[in-house]
């Protein structure tokens, strides 16, 4: 007989017992889920929705991302702009070559080291990603519709404890 304290695993596929007694036969995500599965399959969800709102005006959600970057935070440099998204500079470099050969971003000398550029959206690239965030605005709403506001804020604020506040090396693209 197994101890009380005993705790068995299932795969975040498995069906709990209440879904598999009611008839369901797909191996979908349940209520009792793994919290890490839940937040994958959310943000699937999520990235794949915002990366079609991004695609209908002519660009990749990566394109989205650091369009907003650069909106939220500018005067970055090009180093610091990669560790705040978490991509290596050659893959950054490609993008911002995309971004600047769109004519999206410039690229400026940093005027305290003349070895560092900084990138800046223009003005096609604000409107552009404004356009997008509206869609993708759009996109959350239609996601948490029915949600009670309170209970959104309070997700939010667990998604940010679980994140933490700290630079997170890992890549949000």
């Amino acid at each position: 007989m197994p101890s009380p304290t005993r705790h068995t695993q299932r795969s975040p596929l498995q069906l709990p017992e209440d879904r598999r007694d009611s008839g369901a036969s797909s191996a979908g995500p349940s209520i009792d889920s793994d919290i890490t599965w839940l937040l994958h399959r959310a943000a699937q969800r999520m990235r794949g929705a915002s990366g079609d709102q991004a695609e209908k005006h002519g660009i990749a959600l990566r394109d989205y991302i650091v369009l907003s970057a650069l909106h939220l935070t500018p005067n970055l440099t090009q180093v610091e702009l990669g560790k705040a998204l978490g991509l290596d500079k050659t893959t950054l470099m490609t993008q911002l070559d995309q971004l600047e050969h769109m004519g999206l971003i410039i690229r400026r000398t940093d005027p305290r080291d003349r070895r560092l550029r900084i990138p800046d959206i223009t003005k096609a690239g604000n409107a552009l990603r404004a356009r997008v965030a509206a869609d993708c605005a759009d996109v959350q709403a239609a996601a948490l519709d029915g949600v009670n506001p309170d209970q959104v804020k309070m997700f939010r604020r667990i998604l940010f404890d679980i994140i933490g506040d700290s630079q997170d090396p890992g890549s949000c693209l």
